[in-house]
């Protein structure tokens, strides 16, 4: 099929969050159109605070925090919800359908309920005991057999919905923009003379990310490491979202002078930090389903040091493409990166392993990829893209109460 397609995908977490299925979705739908198809993005979000968004998204309104897969996701839904999502997909006449989660209690869950034809669903969430997923599989399978063809970004991810939901998926996982991360400057005033970087990128908040697990590791680095006899001291560059007088609280006296926070930050920032980097530290403790943040710090050239999840394995290549300590370990924590600020020579072995482990994840890779699901769904579902009138079952899936 060589035609151009018109394809709507649907996010269910706000963008006015980062997080890393907003990125994939946008990242999606750009690298969609860069291979010359019309690729329309809905997902929730502030309409008055739409500024820089590219004119094919639609925010689709304020939300409301739900706690989900071990973090607060900011969704929406209900009867505005739905009405909005019904005249999205009336006005852009789409050849096929992309909903992200269509599971959770948000606008791909809605958008499923209300259209016929070709859809594809990307899965990305990986926590194997879900108490909603349990609780609700009986309601949802139905409504999943709509889906003409299934998307899991990870193993894991295609495992949990194969168990909770059935059916099975295609692994395609996330991509990464080699372009933006692999190319430009370093943040202002890196390298630092006498100083060692160690990054940590993500919600230094949340305690599925690990920041506890590395504050604990750096308090055992030895002090040869910490600067006396390697020359060096070692300082923590910390980038996205949390408070950082509370980190500082949490790191206490002995740490807290050596903490640079830079706060939520676009990708350009983002990529210019990890590439100031001299050790990318993942200590996260579970609940991730791919590690999109992995392939970034690769990309950029950074040498990654992570907890030994299985999603962090597949990324890494079993430890071929970055080093892997045991899950939730200051220790083993501790030893692996005073061994790798030691070891300049490892540590451009293990980025220049990482930068190649990269590149499959490259953009136009994976956008070649979903397109060819895309392909396949609309050769087994040729009628195109309907939206039918609501009834009951839809009524009640747009109410709040009903979750």
């Amino acid at each position: 099929m060589n035609r151009r397609l018109r394809i709507g995908i649907v996010c269910p977490y706000s963008l006015d969050v980062p997080g890393g299925v907003q990125a994939h979705v946008l990242d999606l739908a750009r690298a969609l159109r860069a291979a010359g198809h019309l690729s329309y993005v809905l997902a929730p979000g502030d309409e008055q605070r739409r500024g820089g968004m590219p004119d094919y998204v639609t925010p689709a309104g304020r939300t409301v925090g739900v706690p989900y897969n071990g973090s607060v996701a900011r969704l929406t839904f209900g009867p505005v919800a739905y009405s909005r999502v019904r005249r999205w997909l009336a006005e852009h006449q789409l050849d096929v359908l992309h909903l992200h989660e269509p599971i959770a209690p948000s606008l791909s869950l809605l958008a499923l309920g209300m259209a016929e034809g070709p859809i594809v669903a990307t899965f990305h969430t990986a926590t194997e005991r879900s108490r909603a997923l349990t609780t609700f599989s009986g309601v949802l399978r139905p409504m999943l057999e709509k889906v003409t063809a299934r998307i899991a970004v990870s193993p894991l991810a295609r495992r949990v919905q194969v168990e909770h939901l059935g059916g099975d998926a295609v692994e395609i996982p996330n991509g990464v923009d080699l372009d933006l991360f692999a190319a430009g400057d370093r943040l202002p005033g890196h390298p630092r003379p006498g100083v060692a970087t160690v990054g940590f990128v993500g919600r230094f908040d949340e305690p599925r990310k690990g920041m506890d697990v590395l504050l604990d590791a750096l308090r055992l680095l030895p002090a040869e490491v910490a600067g006396e006899a390697a020359g060096r001291q070692v300082r923590l560059l910390v980038a996205g979202r949390g408070d950082p007088d509370a980190l500082r609280r949490r790191a206490g006296r002995e740490l807290a002078g050596r903490i640079d926070v830079l706060g939520a930050v676009d990708d350009p920032t983002k990529a210019a930090a990890l590439r100031s980097m001299d050790v990318y530290c993942a200590p996260n403790t579970g609940g991730e389903s791919f590690g999109m943040v992995l392939t970034e710090a690769m990309a950029a050239g950074a040498p990654v040091l992570a907890g030994d999840l299985e999603a962090f394995r597949r990324v890494l290549d079993g430890g071929r493409a970055g080093e892997l300590v045991p899950v939730g370990d200051p220790a083993a924590l501790a030893a692996a990166l005073g061994a790798l600020l030691a070891d300049p020579a490892r540590c451009a072995e293990l980025a220049a392993a990482g930068h190649r482990r990269a590149e499959r994840y490259a953009w136009p890779v994976v956008a070649a990829a979903v397109l060819r699901v895309y392909e396949a769904a609309v050769a087994a579902d040729p009628r195109g893209l309907a939206v039918r009138d609501p009834d009951d079952d839809l009524a009640r899936a747009g109410r709040p109460a009903g979750w």
